[in-house]
């Protein structure tokens, strides 16, 4: 395997940073974006929550392959053409940006009624409050599925090798189709996967410790 480990190398170099860039480009894209929805979600206008909850609903309740497949293969019929990369970057930003929704929005709203209350109180906005007040609280509450969402989005980047992206588990395809070793390229693609999220994981658990030290 290690012979086999050296040989595909070059490969695995490029899609380890392929992997990285399409998750952590897709959860922060998805963020920016599920932040909106959440906030819509949570609005007094009521067409807002409609939209906001017709999204959720879309894209939570039909796989993330079949989107990358329609944003691929569908979107051409309506005369925009996306390259691999782009379509696959597309899809994962908008399925993950549907959880990240209601990741942020249980956040926001676990945030004790009185908070808004007292940002009133002493004449702040709406964004004002959120910005200072709300929001600081709201991600410390949230961080643990938002974490539980990258790590998972990580290996949804497995899914664009359907679209001929060249990451992990496309690399492992094409060694495999050329050496006939599925097994140990699947392996190995497959430890690489686990040493990826072992990581995010430590960093999870470290910046939960800096940001609730003070409660404890």
């Amino acid at each position: 395997m290690y012979e086999l480990f050296l040989r595909s190398l070059p490969l695995l170099k490029q899609a380890i940073l392929m992997t990285l860039g399409l998750g952590i480009s897709a959860f922060v894209l998805g963020s920016l974006l599920g932040m909106g929805v959440a906030l819509m979600r949570n609005s007094a206008l009521r067409v807002l929550r409609i939209l906001a909850f017709t999204y959720v609903s879309i894209f939570r309740g039909t796989p993330l392959l079949v989107q990358i497949l329609l944003v691929y293969f569908g979107l051409p019929r309506l005369g925009i053409t996306l390259d691999p990369v782009p379509a696959a970057l597309t899809s994962l930003t908008l399925f993950s940006a549907s959880y990240l929704s209601e990741n942020f929005r249980s956040g926001i709203n676990s945030v004790d009624k009185g908070q808004w209350e007292a940002c009133n109180s002493m004449g702040m906005g709406y964004w004002t409050s959120l910005r200072r007040i709300i929001l600081p609280q709201a991600f410390r509450i949230a961080l643990p599925p938002l974490g539980s969402r990258l790590i998972a989005l990580m290996k949804d980047t497995s899914l664009a090798s359907t679209v001929t992206v060249m990451e992990l588990t496309r690399v492992a395809e094409q060694v495999g189709a050329t050496t006939f070793r599925y097994m140990e390229m699947f392996l190995m693609v497959g430890f690489i996967y686990w040493v990826i999220n072992q990581i995010l994981t430590i960093l999870q658990t470290w910046l939960e410790g800096r940001l609730t030290r003070h409660m404890r």
